[in-house]
């Protein structure tokens, strides 16, 4: 039996820095840190991905089966940096090293209750400085049109260049109940 989907269309774009920043990061505020969780277990990075990504359609990890992800998590290539404001967690980015050296700022955002607070740029610029400070020779990182919509802006702000931009067609599982956002397209 074939499962019931929405199909959406989205642009994705491309993303690339082929050198750290040259200017000054700007500061977290005094309240904010952000931890790298050595070995996240998959309900605590549920957590993150289903909050961070529930207004933004957010589905592929979703759908990744609990052992899967587990093996995905305690990969030493990957690393979770989870941002803590006034002690809740307030946003996550996920850096991707398998593709050395360059890394990929596979996942980023902030929990709805952080966005709009001033803090997404130094969040932004810290994943950042993590991926160079590891060694990277590059960093790539991809957003879509169903990304919060300052997301391309605030990436190009920091550093990054677009490379290429391409139209996916996304099959997404009725099954996760997810809302797809009015200014996406669906299709068929």
């Amino acid at each position: 039996m074939t499962e019931a989907t929405v199909r959406v269309g989205v642009a994705v774009t491309f993303l690339r820095m082929d050198a750290p920043p040259a200017d000054a990061a700007p500061p977290l505020p005094d309240d904010a840190q952000v931890v790298r969780v050595a070995r996240p277990t998959t309900g605590f990075y549920r957590y993150l991905y289903d909050t961070v990504g529930a207004s933004y359609l957010w589905w592929l990890r979703r759908t990744v089966p609990e052992a899967d992800l587990a093996s995905l998590l305690s990969a030493p290539e990957i690393s979770i940096h989870v941002l803590y404001r006034g002690g809740e967690p307030a946003g996550f980015y996920e850096l991707d090293r398998r593709n050395w050296p360059v890394v990929n700022l596979a996942y980023f955002g902030l929990m709805p209750h952080a966005v709009g607070r001033g803090i997404g740029r130094a969040f932004l610029r810290h994943a950042v400085d993590a991926a160079w400070g590891m060694g990277a020779r590059a960093m790539t990182v991809n957003t879509c049109t169903a990304d919060h919509p300052r997301a391309l802006p605030n990436y190009r702000a920091a550093g990054f260049r677009p490379v290429r931009e391409v139209r996916e067609v996304w099959d997404v599982p009725r099954r996760l109940g997810l809302t797809v956002p009015a200014h996406l397209s669906r299709v068929g």
